[in-house]
């Protein structure tokens, strides 16, 4: 069985739009300080953010025709971090093999840039496929924040129904004392939650979001080992998506790329209407995970203080499936090959 690390794994380090021509970004991923650039051919490069001259970090340096100069010697790289030039060495300048950045595999799609650190590992571990992205019909809204806390503890906060009528009461939910019950599943590396028995107790935002009160089915998924998934479909017409892609940069600090997709019937055909649609969801967004980012953050207080040892009830059994994905990985198992799990649970909110 191969052996599968985090490092395995893709993770989003930049928007395709902020990465334009010209443009150099530094970004940290499982504790590895990362570039990234295009090269001169517009594809994006990920190398490690250290000149191989003096280490100093070549962030801080300029990009001429997809060759990236350190700002400190003026050492040159192409895009698979060889060095193609170096100033004090003048017409002597030659390539030598040990010279070399070390350069990280990358994707592009769904709008995203990826990289995956490991240089080995299983090869059909592939990217996030955003739904939707592109089909006719759809929009989409992206907001970008960084929590102080992990992953495991992002992602458990993002598919977590009980705490928005605390965390969020009127904007999102208000406390109705409603029954609801859920089916979870975990199966192929992923937990899914079916939800039973919600209406329209959304917060102001059912306004916007179900104004006509019609029948809600609401989705949630985990995808190891950072990706959260929510479906709601609001009557015929109405639907949306909140991905969220929880990137490890260090152990408490994660940087989450929230991606609101949505097919609001007429408010997502017409140009004038989905202008109004972006700002509300982009404002509505913003605002609800505003009010985690604090939650997270003293979450993440008490846990560096007195450990994790928390007391779960019958609807964590979400929170507990998730956490044996992420286990597996740290024991280097497989999640997608854990035996598959069921779960009915029930909570008020």
């Amino acid at each position: 069985m191969t052996a599968v690390r985090r490092e395995h794994y893709w993770y989003v380090v930049a928007e395709s739009r902020e990465l334009t021509r010209d443009a150099v970004l530094a970004r940290k991923v499982l504790d590895e300080w990362l570039v990234v650039f295009r090269g001169p051919d517009g594809a994006p490069a990920v190398l490690r953010d250290r000149c191989m001259h003096r280490h100093a970090p070549l962030s801080k340096g300029t990009l001429r025709d997809g060759v990236l100069q350190c700002a400190y010697h003026g050492w040159s790289y192409d895009q698979h971090g060889v060095v193609v030039a170096v100033p004090a060495e003048g017409e002597r300048f030659k390539q030598v093999k040990r010279r070399c950045a070390k350069a990280f595999a990358v994707r592009e799609q769904d709008g995203f840039v990826y990289v995956r650190l490991a240089d080995d590992g299983p090869t059909d571990i592939t990217p996030f496929a955003m739904p939707h992205w592109g089909e006719d019909g759809w929009r989409h809204v992206r907001l970008v924040n960084t929590f102080a806390n992990n992953v495991t503890n992002c992602a458990e906060n993002f598919i977590d129904v009980p705490h928005t009528v605390f965390v969020h009461p009127g904007i999102f939910r208000v406390s109705h004392g409603q029954r609801i019950t859920a089916d979870v599943t975990r199966t192929g590396g992923s937990v899914h939650v079916h939800y039973h028995g919600e209406t329209d107790n959304l917060g102001w935002f059912r306004r916007f979001l179900n104004p006509d009160g019609g029948s809600i089915q609401h989705r949630d998924s985990f995808h190891a080992p950072n990706v959260t998934e929510v479906e709601y479909t609001f009557g015929p017409d109405r639907r949306l998506y909140i991905i969220s892609q929880s990137v490890p940069e260090e152990d408490m600090r994660t940087r989450v790329y929230t991606t609101l997709s949505y097919s609001f019937g007429i408010f997502s055909r017409s140009r004038v209407l989905d202008k109004i649609t972006k700002r509300v969801l982009r404002y509505q967004g913003q605002a609800v995970i505003d009010q985690d980012l604090e939650a997270l953050a003293d979450q993440g207080r008490v846990l560096d203080k007195y450990g994790t040892d928390f007391q779960n009830t019958s609807a964590d059994a979400i929170h507990v499936l998730v956490e044996s994905l992420q286990a597996a990985i740290a024991e280097g198992t497989d999640p997608r090959t854990l035996p598959e799990r069921s779960a009915s649970i029930a909570f008020v909110i």
